[in-house]
């Protein structure tokens, strides 16, 4: 089954080197019309298949959307399935662009996020990102800059894994084979290289040019008249980042720090800068999505109790079930919750379906979307997210899903803040 829904979902390679590239990636749609980016991993990828499942769960968990990571959706048969990005990818805009250079406005910009993922990421224990470049950088809907979660699904964790070209490759990694944190660092610093010459440039030939002073060289001529001091002070931090000792390199925490107060034109949308069309500006939200928004777990709980079971399909299995004795317990712990659920006794509903779903004979993700939001009324936002993953797992196209890991993930940043 899960083969013929891969079958089905998917439509065209947009792997840059077609079938011959060592990890293929398809665009499909699922059935509710969702875009999605596929990505076909090679065995040798994942030799140990738990250690595959940890990366997909851990990448699923290392997202929020606040800092620009792209949705994990799905880990089925070797296949990764993600949000589907439709504006390109960062060396697109900056290499080979067609209709107008990007802005500087939207190069400080790009910058800020990919700091905030980098730090995000790294607080997460993911601190090693496999080969960050502008193919990783992608840009959603809305024109803001993602980075792509595939670079966190690179079995790298053991620090051994990078195919970057030696001439952008990090010092250490040419000395010791292996990647650390301080590399990514060094692969920042040559996408700040990037975002200011607007060319692919050797992070050797740059040094040069900065140690001459030769700017005028090392910047993009489209940007003439758009710089300022804050590209003198984007320089100095490329070339912190590209020091040849790792422990003399900044930490991703620092870099937010340098980089926030170089942003402009803040209040105007990333479509207006990037000058593409905004396809989501006249979308609202559904009930739910809008309640999640707002983090109001009582709308979200009229939401569940409204739809009931009718995106589970598990009414007519639970049907059939009920004609054995041994089913009658497991059934009365599910009425329990049911009834518990719609009394707004969170507690007990928590207690109920967690009998339910311990004795493992059926699976629901509604039950788990509903003990998720149990968790956050009882102020447990992990507890509620791992349910909220689970129900993906089940029911990889369910939105509600999708909402309730969003909602979940904004309730543990705030208790973060706090």
């Amino acid at each position: 089954m899960e083969k013929r829904i891969i079958s089905d979902a998917l439509e065209y390679i947009v792997s840059e080197h077609g079938e011959k590239a060592p990890n293929v990636v398809y665009k499909g749609k699922l059935e509710n019309q969702r875009r999605i980016a596929v990505k076909r991993f090679n065995r040798m990828a994942w030799p140990d298949a738990r250690q595959r499942k940890q990366d997909w769960l851990v990448s699923s968990a290392t997202r929020d959307w606040s800092i620009c990571l792209v949705a994990v959706v799905k880990m089925m048969r070797g296949c990764l399935w993600a949000e589907y990005m439709p504006n390109e990818t960062l060396a697109k805009h900056l290499f080979h662009w067609e209709t107008q250079p990007m802005k500087w406005a939207m190069r400080l910009r790009v910058v800020l996020h990919l700091a905030q993922a980098l730090e995000y990421c790294t607080s997460k224990g993911r601190a090693l990102y496999h080969d960050l470049n502008a193919y990783r950088i992608l840009f959603d809907e809305d024109g803001n800059p993602r980075i792509s979660t595939f670079g966190l699904m690179k079995n790298s964790r053991d620090g051994k894994s990078y195919s970057t070209n030696l001439a952008f490759t990090p010092p250490e990694y040419l000395r010791t084979g292996r990647v650390t944190p301080e590399s990514v660092i060094y692969s920042f610093g040559t996408l700040l290289l990037d975002l200011l010459s607007g060319k692919h440039i050797p992070p050797s030939h740059a040094l040069d040019l900065i140690r001459d002073r030769n700017l005028q060289m090392l910047t993009d001529s489209c940007l003439e008249g758009q710089l300022s001091d804050d590209a003198t002070e984007l320089v100095r931090l490329a070339s912190r980042c590209l020091q040849s000792e790792p422990r003399e390199r900044p930490n991703p925490k620092s870099l937010v720090a340098s980089l926030t107060p170089l942003q402009k034109e803040t209040e105007v949308p990333s479509f207006v800068l990037m000058g593409i069309p905004n396809s989501t500006c006249c979308s609202p939200l559904s009930p739910l999505g809008e309640a999640c928004s707002r983090r109001d777990l009582t709308a979200i709980h009229e939401v569940l109790e409204n739809i009931g079971y009718k995106d589970d399909g598990m009414t007519n299995e639970l049907s059939f079930q009920m004609w054995t004795d041994q089913m009658q317990e497991t059934l009365d712990s599910k009425k329990k919750g049911d009834s518990a659920f719609k009394q707004k006794d969170f507690r007990t509903t928590i207690e109920c379906y967690s009998q339910f779903i311990d004795v493992g004979t059926m699976v629901s993700p509604t039950i788990f979307a509903r003990r998720g939001l149990s968790y956050l009324m009882n102020d447990m936002p992990q507890e509620a997210l791992n349910d909220a993953m689970q129900a993906q797992v089940i029911s990889p196209i369910w939105h509600i899903a999708s909402y309730l890991q969003a909602a979940a993930l904004s309730w543990t940043m705030k208790h973060k803040q706090h």
